[in-house]
C-alpha cells in the first residue's frame, strides 16, 4: 500500500512540475517561430559584424599607406630640390614658386583623401556600433524567451529593452555633442602644419 502510495505522489509530483522553457517553446508555434527567426537574424546581424570589422581594417591600411606616401614624397621631393639647387641657386630661387606649387597641391591632395579616408572609417565605426547594440539586444531577448519560456511576453520585454538600448544612446549622443574636437581633426590640423613646414623648407633650399 505504501508504494502504491509513493509511486502515485511521485506520479502527482512530475504532473505538477512545470515542463522546461525549451519545451514549452517547442510546444507553443508562435514562441517557436519566434526563436527561430531571432536565432536567424543574430547570426546574419553577426555576419555583417565581421564585414564591417574587415572594411575598417582595410580602410586603416589605407590610411596607414596615405601617411607614409605623404612623407616619402615630400622628403624624396626634399633631397632632389637640395641635390639640384646646389649649382643653379640664382636660377632655382626665381623658380621656387614651381615645386612650391606642386608641393601645395600634392599636399592638398593627400590631405584630402586622408580625410575622406578618416570619415569614411568613422562611419563604420558607427555602424559597427550600431550592429554591435543589435546583437547585443537580441542575444538579451533570446535568453529571456530561453529563460522564460511561454511567460515570455514579446511587447513587455522587447520594449522594456529597446528602452534601455534607447537610453543608452543618447548617453553617448550627449557625451559626443560635448566633444567639439577629434582624433581626425588633429590628424588634419598636423598634416596641414606638416604640409606648411615642407613649404618653407623649398623656400630655404632653393633661395639659401
Amino acid at each position: 500500500m505504501s508504494d502504491q502510495q509513493n509511486t502515485y505522489s511521485g506520479a502527482m509530483m512530475m504532473e505538477s512540475k512545470p515542463p522546461h522553457p525549451l519545451h514549452q517553446i517547442a510546444e507553443t508555434p508562435t514562441h517557436k517561430l519566434l526563436l527561430k527567426q531571432w536565432l536567424k537574424e543574430e547570426e546574419l546581424i553577426l555576419n555583417r559584424i565581421c564585414l564591417k570589422e574587415i572594411q575598417i581594417d582595410t580602410i586603416r591600411k589605407e590610411i596607414t599607406q596615405l601617411y607614409c606616401f605623404f612623407f616619402l614624397f615630400h622628403s624624396t621631393a626634399l633631397v632632389l630640390l637640395f641635390s639640384s639647387s646646389a649649382s643653379h641657386s640664382v636660377s632655382s630661387c626665381h623658380r621656387s614658386w614651381i615645386p612650391s606649387l606642386c608641393s601645395l597641391l600634392s599636399s592638398l591632395g593627400i590631405i584630402w583623401a586622408i580625410r575622406y579616408k578618416t570619415d569614411v572609417e568613422g562611419h563604420l565605426e558607427k555602424l559597427l556600433e550600431r550592429e554591435r547594440e543589435d546583437s547585443k539586444l537580441l542575444g538579451k531577448c533570446v535568453e529571456e524567451l530561453k529563460k522564460k519560456g511561454a511567460e515570455f511576453d514579446l511587447l513587455k520585454e522587447v520594449d522594456a529593452l529597446r528602452r534601455a538600448k534607447s537610453l543608452g544612446v543618447e548617453a553617448k549622443a550627449a557625451a559626443a555633442t560635448v566633444r567639439k574636437w577629434s582624433a581626425r581633426d588633429f590628424v588634419t590640423l598636423f598634416f596641414f602644419t606638416a604640409s606648411c613646414l615642407v613649404l618653407a623648407l623649398v623656400r630655404v633650399i632653393l633661395c639659401k
